[in-house]
């Protein structure tokens, strides 16, 4: 395993709260689905709800962290912002960024004039 396969502290918490985001995003979808489709309970809403609340904040925090620590190019940093707006938008932007190597330890740049190999 090389050092770019392996998630940076950083990224890997980036993963983490990516997943706990869309997580409660299923969370609060199944509750609206029980509070307006079926009428059986507004539980679902107001525990997720909650949870969601904070999950978003979480992430857009993380999200931040990351991409400075990272060293994530501004459109990279905007997209994982904009992933937490739409129902479970994290988790596919978090498996592009693993694939990328965007939540890995970034490599230090090359000297002027240094050959690349």
């Amino acid at each position: 395993m090389t050092r770019s396969d392996t998630l940076a502290p950083a990224g890997r918490m980036f993963a983490i709260v990516a997943f706990i985001e869309a997580a409660t995003w299923a969370g609060l979808l199944l509750g609206m689905l029980l509070k307006y489709g079926t009428g059986t309970t507004d539980l679902g809403v107001w525990l997720f709800g909650r949870l969601h609340g904070a999950a978003f904040l979480v992430y857009v925090a993380v999200a931040v962290v990351a991409g400075a620590k990272l060293r994530w190019p501004m459109w990279a940093l905007l997209l994982a912002l904009l992933a937490a707006i739409p129902p479970l938008a994290t988790l596919p932007v978090e498996a592009w960024f693993r694939r990328r190597g965007l939540l890995s330890t970034p490599r230090p740049a090359a000297a002027p004039g240094a050959l690349a190999g």
